[in-house]
């Protein structure tokens, strides 16, 4: 059996691997996460080296061992389950649901998950865009491409978000952009990278550089 607390930290650094691509994963960057303390997050890493979970190199970050990214994995699927019922059987707004699936994603059934995922219709993607691994942790990934990164004329689909704070996302739902959301650049500033973009082949609008790199483009 393993603590929420134990359970947020492998998710934590397993988020922290997936969004940066490294190797390891520093305390610091763990510190920040989770709002505590280097002592506490040096603590509970040498708990779950002890358990077998990371391996964890003093001063230098941590990773996840194979017993702790099957783990970790178990409680992302939850969480990002949770998420796409909460959206598309509840009715939740996507600024509304993280928190609650924080506090779902801790339900220990393993068949109560299952059974959702086929309820749900095994879906591949949660509402922010994110992969939903399987029952065996796979994940459906699908080329994505920065928006910021977009030329003049380039379009595509929204497909993720990288922001996902609430504030972030009642922003994109104000100017009417969604996960699935049609856009096309039609300027670039050099100045600030700025650029002003048509939504759904009509609206156009003008998004900041901050917007655009945390907005990911699909086909």
């Amino acid at each position: 059996m393993f603590s929420q607390t134990e359970e947020n930290y492998l998710k934590c650094i397993y988020l922290q691997l997936e969004k940066n691509a490294q190797s390891l994963v520093t305390t610091s960057v763990i510190s920040e996460q989770m709002k505590t303390t280097a002592a506490s997050v040096t603590d509970m890493l040498k708990r779950l080296s002890g358990k077998k979970l990371i391996h964890y190199k003093k001063y230098q970050g941590v990773l996840l061992t194979k017993s702790g990214r099957i783990k970790a994995l178990s409680i992302v699927r939850k969480h990002r389950l949770w998420e796409y019922f909460l959206v598309e059987k509840l009715k939740f707004q996507w600024d509304e649901i993280h928190a609650v699936a924080e506090q779902l994603e801790h339900v220990a059934s393993e068949l109560l998950i299952d059974k959702l995922d086929v309820f749900l219709g095994r879906p591949k993607f949660d509402p922010h865009g994110d992969p939903i691994p399987d029952h065996h942790g796979k994940l459906s990934l699908h080329r994505l491409k920065n928006l910021s990164l977009l030329k003049p004329r380039e379009k595509g689909k929204v497909a993720a978000v990288v922001e996902q704070d609430p504030d972030f996302l009642k922003h994109l739902e104000r100017l009417q952009i969604q996960i699935e959301t049609p856009i096309k650049v039609l300027d670039k500033a050099e100045f600030d990278r700025s650029m002003t973009i048509s939504i759904n082949g009509s609206g156009t609008v003008n998004i900041s550089y901050d917007i655009a790199k945390n907005i990911l483009i699909g086909k």
